[in-house]
This record gives C-alpha cells, structure tokens and sequence, in this order.
C-alpha cells in the first residue's frame, strides 16, 4: 500500500495491530472492509479515525431496518417531477433533475478517494446485503430513467459495520474482508483511555478500571458497559471530583455506565 494510504490510528483513535492489518489488508485488495464487534467497541469511530488520519473525505450510510439497496444508488423523485409539471416549471422533461443520488452514488462521482461508511448493515432486512453485491464488487450502477451507468471515477475504500443481530449471507461475506474488533484488555483500554484525556490521574484509572472490568465480568449483568461508556464515566468521575479510593465502594455515576434496571440491582446486589 503507499505510503499515503497507510492508516495507523490517530492522536484520539488507538487501534490493535490485528485492526491495523486488516485495514491494511481490505485496502490493498480493494475490498469492504466488515467490521464486528460489541456496542461501543469503536465500530464506526473507525470509519472517521481512517478519514482524518488519510485525510479523505467521510461519507456516512446510516443503515435503518427500512432502508433498501436503492436508497444508497439514487432515487427518483417522481413527485417532485410531477408537481413541477401541474404548476408549469421549466424543465420538467429533463429526468436527470430528478435524480438524487445516495451515498454510494455520491461516492462513485467524486473526483478524489472517499471512505465510504455503511453503518449497521444488519438492520436492515436480509436481502440488503445480496442486493450490493454488484455494485460494491464492479463499483457501478445504471440508472434506468436516464439510461446512464454511473461507475467510481477513483474506487472508495469501504468500511461496514455490524453489531450481528443477524447474520449475513455468505455470498455477501465472501466480498469482504472481515475483522471481529475484540473488547480491549487492560493494556490496550489504557491506551484508549489516555488518549482522550491529558494528565489523568493514574490512581484513579485504576480504581476505575478496576471497578469497570469487575462489572463486565458479572456473569448476570446482560449489557454489559462498553468502551465509549467507560470514557464518559471516567469523564463524570473526574468533573465529580471523586476520590478513587471510595470508586470500589460506592459505584459513583453508575448510571454512565448501565442502562438496565435489572442490571443495576444485580450490580447492588453483588456489591454488598
């Protein structure tokens, strides 16, 4: 890969070298990029930590369970056309006005490299994945209302995330290039920890790490905090002016961390 396209992570993103290799890899081959991984484990910071550090523009496909193939190639507005004609507008036959494209389309006419995103493909229904596969294998389209092919002028690199709550199919996966993001250890936490915050005090990442990877163990605990939600708590913790030797005991700000009724009584109760 040339040297401009190397990602390495950035001042705010920390990545494994396993992530690192398989960005590496997904670029050099030209192929989607498929990332999983729990809630929260920086699935789609990934996506805006590779654009800033190639210093390419980030177009984001936010991914709905009512979101089909089409909406991300173009839409033809027909009623917008057919309004503009009842009250006379100019232009009215040019088709081409009516045209929207989506994301993957606004990606395909851009004149220099994009990461494209596509966030949370498995909301979507089953059939959405499949309904891709030429596009994001040939990069190109064709418009049936202007008899046009729209076809990438410089190929995006193409980042999708899933959080499986369902599975894909494998005539999809078999396109991409796949990399599981695994929760982080504790050395690879307090990496991510003190990237985001300057002079923290070490007492007190410990006592909070020690206390956030006690809870994720709790067998009972069903969503279990994430890593997004340890930095927020780190955050309450610091602006509380808690003392850290008092974190173990009393689980200040727990509500930063679980979301569950269920889940707090259980974490009370083992703490007693």
């Amino acid at each position: 890969m040339a040297a401009e396209t190397k990602f390495t992570g950035t001042d705010t993103y920390v990545a494994s070298d396993d992530l690192l290799a398989a960005v590496e890899v997904a670029t050099k081959l030209q192929k989607p990029l498929l990332v999983k991984g729990e809630p929260g484990t920086g699935k789609t910071m990934l996506a805006e930590a590779v654009a800033k550090a190639l210093d390419k523009e980030l177009l984001i496909w936010n991914i709905k369970s009512t979101t089909k193939a089409q909406d991300g190639l173009y839409i033809y507005d027909t009623i917008q056309r057919l309004y503009d004609s009842q009250f006379g507008v100019d232009g009215v036959d040019d088709i081409s006005r009516y045209i929207k494209l989506g994301k993957l389309g606004e990606a395909f006419k851009k004149d220099e490299q994009v990461i494209l995103l596509i966030d949370e493909i498995d909301k979507a229904d089953l059939e959405f994945p499949n309904d891709l596969l030429w596009e994001l294998d040939k990069m190109e389209f064709y418009i049936n209302e202007t008899k046009e092919t729209v076809k990438a002028k410089i190929r995006p690199i193409v980042i999708i995330t899933s959080n499986a709550e369902k599975e894909l199919p494998d005539a999809f996966l078999r396109r991409c290039i796949f990399h599981y993001i695994s929760f982080p250890n504790a050395d690879l936490m307090r990496q991510i920890v003190n990237a985001h915050f300057e002079n923290l005090e070490e007492h007190l990442l410990e006592q909070a790490m020690k206390t956030f990877y006690w809870i994720r163990s709790i067998r009972d605990v069903r969503k279990k905090p994430s890593t997004s939600e340890f930095i927020d708590w780190i955050r309450a913790l610091m602006i509380g002016g808690v003392d850290p030797d008092s974190i173990e005991k009393t689980l200040p700000y727990l509500g930063v961390l679980i979301k569950k009724d269920e889940d707090l009584e259980t974490i009370k109760q083992m703490s007693l």
